[in-house]
């Protein structure tokens, strides 16, 4: 007994550092975060792991600990972030809004992995892009990363084309919205359709007052509820070209990862009603430390040199799904408030 303990207090001394190094880069993360509403915790996270790992700061002290949480808080984020989607809020958008949702996230998802692969992408890092532009930005990407089994690298060039473009139509929408003369109805639903993250769908929404962004703000979610789904797709297809792979403890993986079916039980569960707003809030937040956490800890494993030489093809699918989808939203935006 006194062994095990001895073991059991040696390997958190290990783990420790690098679980404080990682709560400490998630504070700094908020705090910038706050300052602006530009960039979000999550994408900042992610470049404080940059950071460190391309600056000599990555010490082999916290490594272990990084390295060993990060998957783990990245899927228990995952997890958690089903307890901010409520299904009678979605439903209430009415079947022809939701339709629109289903339609555009899958065409928009299949259309940008066909192009990836085009233009010489790896079907991981493809998927990646995809499923990041066409569903919910980094958190889609990083939910993703373990299905597809992408390195960090693709992880990262994702995430930093759905920033870049995110950004980009944050500026572009509100510009076309005002020239056409979109109703705020109509903008709400193009930005909730078309912007990447959350963070950027409420930036570009709420140009257009609060209508604009309280419809935006649920047909984003909407997106967001997709992401099982398309998780549970993409896990099928890679079975049926590459079989059933056994993990590294000899077990088969099963077609929808366990996070998955733990968000979806979160989701069903809010869906109820019965969760008080206090704990709401708390999971909101819980689940932003998590994936903030996590993103840095993806942000240590990436070369920025290795990046830079590989992002040219990411830079211009990037271009091409954010004018796609783009596209193809206004119109079904424009044709459902008609």
């Amino acid at each position: 007994m006194t062994t095990q303990r001895s073991a059991a207090t040696a390997a958190v001394i290990n783990l420790l550092p690098g679980v404080l190094v990682m709560a400490a880069a998630v504070a700094i993360s908020l705090f910038v975060a706050s300052l602006q509403g530009f960039i979000g915790a999550l994408v900042v996270a992610l470049a404080l792991g940059l950071l460190v790992r391309n600056t000599g700061l990555f010490h082999p002290r916290i490594r272990p600990g990084i390295q060993r949480a990060t998957k783990r808080f990245l899927r228990l984020g995952v997890v958690v972030l089903g307890l901010q989607l409520s299904l009678p809020e979605i439903l209430s958008l009415g079947y022809p809004v939701l339709a629109l949702i289903i339609v555009s996230v899958f065409i928009s998802f299949l259309f940008t992995r066909y192009v990836g692969e085009r233009l010489g992408l790896s079907r991981a890092a493809s998927t990646l892009m995809a499923a990041g532009f066409s569903i919910c930005g980094a958190s889609a990407i990083a939910g993703m990363q373990s299905i597809v089994n992408a390195d960090d690298d693709e992880v990262a060039s994702a995430i930093a084309m759905v920033t870049l473009y995110g950004s980009a139509v944050i500026v572009g929408l509100p510009l076309i919205g005002n020239l056409l003369g979109l109703s705020p109805e109509t903008f709400g639903i193009w930005s909730g359709l078309a912007v990447h993250e959350v963070a950027q769908v409420v930036a570009t929404a709420s140009t257009a007052g609060a209508v604009a962004l309280a419809v935006a703000t649920v047909v984003k979610l909407g997106r967001v509820v997709l992401l099982a789904p398309v998780a549970a797709f993409v896990s099928v297809g890679i079975r049926r070209t590459e079989g059933a792979q056994p993990s590294a403890t000899g077990r088969v993986a099963p077609i929808v990862p366990l996070f998955v079916v733990g968000f979806l039980a979160l989701v069903l569960l809010r869906s109820t009603g019965v969760v008080p707003e206090p704990v709401l809030d708390a999971a909101s937040l819980t689940a932003t430390l998590l994936l903030a956490a996590a993103m840095f800890g993806l942000g240590t494993g990436i070369d920025i040199p290795h990046l830079a030489r590989t992002g040219g093809k990411n830079l211009v699918l990037g271009g091409i799904s954010t004018v796609f989808l783009g596209g193809i939203t206004l119109a079904g935006a424009v044709l459902v408030t008609a």
